[in-house]
C-alpha cells in the first residue's frame, strides 16, 4: 500500500478540528453541509442495551443513537464554521426522511474510508 493512501495518526487527529464538507445528490440537486468528527469525550453517551431486548427495539435504539451522533458532527462544525452552517438540528427534523439517510450514508462512508485507511502496528 503506497503512504499516500495511509492515514497518519495526526491527519486523523486534526479530523476532529477541522471542519469536513461533503455533498449529497437529491432529487437531481446537490446539496452541500459540513460535519466536524468527534473526540471521544464529545460522542453522545450511550445508554445500556439489555441483550434480551426485541430486535426491533434494538434497531430503534441504534438509529437514534446514530442520528444524535450525526447531529453532534453537523452541531459542531456549526460552531466552529457558522458562516458555512446548512444544516442544523431544528431543520434536520423537517428534511425529509431519504435526504437525512443521504447525509448519514455519506457522513459514514467517510468513516468507513478513514478507518480503511489507518493501519496499526
Amino acid at each position: 500500500m503506497s503512504e499516500e493512501n495511509v492515514w497518519t495518526i495526526e491527519e486523523l487527529v486534526s479530523l476532529t478540528k477541522e471542519v469536513q464538507t461533503s455533498t449529497v445528490n437529491y432529487r437531481g440537486k446537490d446539496f452541500t453541509f459540513q460535519f466536524c468528527e468527534l473526540e471521544e469525550q464529545e460522542e453522545p453517551k450511550l445508554k445500556f442495551l439489555p441483550e434480551d431486548i426485541p430486535e426491533d427495539e434494538r434497531a430503534e435504539w441504534a438509529t437514534e443513537v446514530g442520528t444524535e451522533r450525526i447531529l453532534l458532527m453537523i452541531d459542531k462544525a456549526n460552531k466552529k464554521n457558522p458562516d458555512s452552517a446548512t444544516l442544523t438540528g431544528e431543520s434536520w427534523k423537517s428534511l425529509p426522511a431519504t435526504l437525512r439517510y443521504l447525509v448519514t450514508a455519506e457522513v459514514l462512508q467517510v468513516e468507513t474510508s478513514a478507518k480503511e485507511n489507518f493501519i496499526t502496528g
